[in-house]
């Protein structure tokens, strides 16, 4: 039998499973589901719908190769990659999975890159943004505001160790390179004069492009909350039928060589499938705090299986391949974990038990109160967002899909 004929029947075997699996337990699958649609509703919507439709209107328009051109000489010797990945990078940390995944297949699709570039970009744009980080794991699930610098610090230090490993993907790009000249000083009136042409070819109207944005961007959040809900109820399968107990006994045999606190399997398994219950079960963890922050930065950086996939389905309308991106979350996860066990005397123990007004605003104690803020803020307004947003993403869409073509 071939291994294409077994891939079939591994597959058919588990979606038909899964489906009995659901059938079998409606109640705790509805509980999973509404989990998920809550965390969807509340807080991934709202927080991603203005950067998804700011970049698009940023693309449009140019900006983004004005960025690009500026940006360079830093860019392209360090990450190799085109000066545009630092506009990416920066709107990936900022808002968040799977924004990095989103913006380079929107770049590779305007050529701006190539599918090997493109393939080094995403793999270090992808990283929980910094609202989550503070508000809802250091302060939501661990109590622990002074917790949020050290964990962001390990974060977005383990995206800047993969860029550096992954810019020796891919070999040589000579060919690609050839009769290419750039200068080691960023050029504004190149930049200028780039952004110029770019808004001169683009002959949409502005109410147009305005639209295309909402559009796009709310179709692309929609397939993410469909993720995160299937996710949702997929993890809770797998508790049910004691698949999670069983990985768990295995990784216990892992976390014991490494020693880490062995309470923390079942966590980093949940985790490994959705990243924001796996940290809330890493916080309750009977285990010692170290244990528990190397395990949540590990998670905050490996990212979940759920945004895997999201990042999986948008990088399908490209030629930009899923793998180089997967092996770069464990990586990263790696990569968080070391630096989080490093920091945390210098970063936690010694900030907190130093009181001195001589500390950078910044580092003291109580410095995240504003993403505990903004958290409960966007928790409150998310949904009205939400709610408002599909209102008037369903009028654009049958404007222009429906009406137009009954007229």
């Amino acid at each position: 039998m071939s291994l294409s004929n077994l891939k079939t029947i591994f597959i058919a075997i588990f979606i038909g499973g899964l489906t009995v699996a659901i059938i079998l337990n409606p109640e705790q699958s509805l509980v999973a589901s509404t989990r998920g649609l809550k965390i969807w509703w509340e807080v991934v919507f709202p927080s991603l719908l203005p950067f998804f439709i700011v970049s698009e209107l940023l693309i449009g328009f140019g900006v983004v190769k004005f960025i690009g051109v500026l940006l360079e000489p830093l860019m392209r010797p360090i990450f190799r990659v085109p000066g545009v990945g630092g506009f990416v990078w920066a709107m990936g940390m900022a808002s968040g999975n799977p924004a990095g995944a989103k913006l380079t297949a929107r770049i590779r699709q305007e050529k701006q890159i190539t599918s090997i570039q493109a393939e080094r970009l995403v793999s270090f744009t992808s990283s929980s943004n910094p609202l989550f980080i503070f508000g809802a794991v250091a302060v939501g699930f661990f109590g622990e505001p002074s917790l949020g610098f050290l964990l962001a610090s390990a974060h977005y230090l383990g995206n800047l160790c993969v860029g550096l490993t992954m810019r020796f993907y891919g070999g040589s790009e000579k060919q690609f390179e050839r009769g290419k000249k750039y200068k080691l000083l960023p050029s504004l009136k190149l930049a200028f004069k780039e952004l110029h042409v770019t808004r001169i070819n683009e002959t949409r109207p502005l109410g147009k492009m305005l639209g295309d944005a909402v559009i796009s961007s709310i179709q692309t959040l929609l397939m993410i909350g469909g993720f995160i809900i299937l996710f949702s109820v997929f993890n809770q399968i797998l508790a049910l039928v004691h698949v999670t107990a069983w990985l768990a006994a295995v990784f216990s045999g892992l976390l014991s060589l490494l020693h880490l606190a062995t309470s923390l399997s079942v966590p980093l398994i949940t985790g490994i499938f959705e990243i924001t219950l796996g940290n809330q079960l890493v916080s309750k963890a009977a285990a010692d705090l170290l244990d528990k922050v190397m395990i949540a930065s590990f998670i905050l950086a490996f990212g979940g299986l759920s945004i895997q996939a999201q990042v999986a389905s948008i990088l399908a309308e490209t030629d930009i391949r899923f793998q180089p991106f997967f092996i770069a979350r464990i990586l990263q996860g790696i990569y968080s974990s070391i630096i989080a066990f490093f920091l945390f005397k210098p970063l936690y123990l010694d900030l907190k038990a130093e009181h001195s007004n001589s500390l950078p605003v910044f580092l003291m104690e109580h410095s995240p109160d504003w993403a505990k803020d903004y958290w409960e803020v966007t928790i409150h307004i998310g949904p009205l967002i939400t709610i408002i947003s599909l209102f008037v993403y369903i009028y654009l869409y049958g404007k222009r899909n429906v009406f137009t073509k009954t007229t």
